[in-house]
């Protein structure tokens, strides 16, 4: 179903995005953000699913600025080597590739934005600082916390796992403190990475409701 296109930033780095169209006419666009495992064999499924439902979904690699083509699986190997490559890149450039790709998707229609881990983050930094999205879904970031009195200009939705390992309850809750009801979070009794299918950690009855109510979200803000 998806190809792949290349992007450029406002800082002249080019890129790759995986970029899956729906069957009719596109109801608008998601920004599709990547774990630390690249775009991988599970962002492109989940592209796919977003276009299935009707939107052109846009996945840019943020990993290109320091390997390309990164595709990393779930085991301790692809665990390290991506913890090892999100060291190399500023948060700065990773907005700004964020931004090239929802600069790209704005031909669609309306754009919303998903991200899952690092993405996770990325999507909720980008609902407070990018310009150009309606709406912004989150999934377990781990920085959201740190972040958390940045007020989104978009209306967000965020994801978390009570069972978190990385990300305790104490931080989410700081997250709802911080955010005063602006923000929809819900906690599911699951753990990081449970919308992922190809992780231990998947959990099938959350990834299914996590999924029920961002495209809800998304029908909403954007159509």
């Amino acid at each position: 179903m998806g190809q792949t296109v290349t992007l450029k930033a406002k800082d002249g780095h080019s890129f790759s995005a995986y970029r899956a169209d729906p069957t009719g006419a596109p109801k608008g666009a998601i920004v599709v953000i990547q774990e630390i495992f690249g775009v991988n064999h599970h962002i492109k499924a989940v592209a796919d699913g977003f276009a299935k439902a009707g939107y052109v979904a846009v996945a840019p690699a943020l990993f290109d600025r320091v390997e390309r083509n990164v595709e990393l699986g779930y085991d301790q190997a692809g665990m390290t080597a991506g913890r090892g490559m999100i060291g190399k890149i500023a948060m700065d450039a990773i907005a700004a590739d964020t931004q090239a790709a929802i600069d790209c998707a704005k031909e669609f229609g309306k754009v919303g934005i998903v991200g899952y881990c690092l993405g996770g983050s990325v999507a909720f930094a980008a609902a407070t600082k990018l310009d150009g999205i309606a709406a912004a879904v989150g999934y377990y970031g781990g920085q959201i916390a740190a972040n958390a009195q940045d007020k989104p200009k978009v209306p967000t939705m965020l994801h978390f796992g009570d069972q978190d390992q990385s990300i305790p309850l104490a931080d989410v809750e700081k997250v709802k403190a911080a955010r005063g009801g602006d923000t929809e979070i819900f906690v599911y009794h699951a753990g990081h990475g449970f919308n992922c299918d190809e992780r231990p950690s998947y959990h099938a009855e959350s990834a299914k409701l996590a999924l029920e109510r961002t495209l809800a979200h998304f029908k909403k803000y954007i159509g």
